[in-house]
């Protein structure tokens, strides 16, 4: 330690420095000469020779675009045998009871829509695109931008509505409807910051109910509920098998930058956990062959680890760990649809090349 730092020993002189001979940005650390040193505390810890008395230091906090899985990975690792304060959370970064839970009272939700009274689906997608609309909102107003949530709430559910009487190429025009009534609103609203809102109105819109729209598209033919069903089952062996063979298994980071937790081990445990439960699911629901079922599986498992992805690079410039906190042990609504809303289009494609509807 250099002799400038008054708290390194002695200085050149041999004397201790007087509070004159301390540089300016050590004088808070310094402590006078007649204090008595202290080196044992009450347990028999070793302290500094000389007890603090300038301001107290803390760790800086993961309030960077760095999200805080990140930070909990390097700097907020500590050393062995000290324990938390509380509950920890699973290996994998959440609350794996209540992410269960709720995670079980959502498909139970979508599952009695579906089977009871099928209508009553369309109100499931057109809640859940609302609250993905209001959490995407929210969540880009930190850059600046302030979409109009009147008319892509209303857009929303017009291409749900569209899409459930009139099919696919309806739901297409309620996005340009969307999009030209949020350029409108903005137009006459706040001119000034047209750019920025008309970009974020224009992400919303695309990334959020037209993406589930291909849901109330899945649901219509004769054994909608049952093709619904494959697709979310198939999404939900992905994040299963990911979770698995990432938490035991996972090595090589997939995409360290954008999702520090995800690893090729557990890519690979999503493809071949929902390719074979894909194959079984097709072949009694559906009356597909096993190999096409597999596919399927496969090409919905990297569907939905690329929406994973497309969501966690988004939340990653926004500088926020979730969406929102409306759920417990999953953040917002779209941290849980993240991987449905790419999965469900390929789904919907898919399936209408291998088991065409009737």
């Amino acid at each position: 330690m250099s002799y400038l730092d008054p708290r390194g020993g002695s200085a050149p002189g041999g004397d201790r420095p007087s509070p004159s001979d301390v540089p300016g940005p050590y004088s808070a650390y310094w402590a006078p000469a007649d204090e008595e040193p202290e080196t044992e505390g009450a347990a028999g810890e070793e302290r500094s020779a000389y007890p603090a008395v300038g301001p107290e230091w803390n760790a800086p906090t993961a309030a960077t675009s760095t999200s805080e899985a990140e930070f909990a990975l390097t700097a907020g690792r500590r050393g062995p045998g000290k324990r938390r304060a509380g509950k920890a959370p699973g290996r994998a970064g959440r609350n794996l009871p209540a992410a269960i839970a709720v995670g079980t009272s959502l498909g139970l939700l979508v599952l009695a829509s579906l089977v009871i009274w099928r209508p009553a689906f369309l109100g499931v997608i057109v809640a859940a695109a609302s609250v993905g609309i209001w959490e995407m909102a929210r969540a880009l107003r930190v850059t600046g931008a302030e979409p109009p949530l009147v008319p892509l709430l209303a857009g929303g559910a017009l291409m749900a509505g569209l899409g459930w009487f009139a099919g696919e190429d309806a739901v297409v025009l309620g996005l340009v409807v969307t999009v030209l009534a949020s350029i409108l609103w903005r137009l006459a609203d706040r001119p000034r910051h047209f750019r920025d809102d008309f970009r974020a109105s224009l992400l919303i819109a695309v990334y959020v109910p037209f993406l589930l729209s291909f849901g109330v598209l899945l649901s219509l033919p004769a054994d909608g509920e049952w093709r619904v069903l494959c697709a979310l089952i198939a999404v939900i062996l992905s994040d299963t098998g990911g979770y698995a063979f990432g938490v035991f298994l996972g090595k090589h980071p997939m995409a360290p930058r954008i999702s520090p937790k995800k690893s090729w081990e557990g890519f690979g445990g999503s493809v071949i956990a929902a390719a074979v439960g894909s194959a079984i699911l097709l072949y009694f629901m559906l009356d597909v062959a096993f190999y096409w079922g597999a596919l399927f599986g496969a090409v919905i498992a990297v569907a939905a680890v690329t929406g994973d992805l497309a969501e966690s690079m988004l939340k990653r410039d926004l500088g926020i760990k979730d969406m929102s906190q409306l759920l417990p042990g999953h953040g917002g609504l779209m941290d849980r649809l993240d991987s449905i809303l790419f999965a469900v289009p390929a789904a919907y494609l898919l399936l209408t090349l291998i088991a065409p509807p009737g």
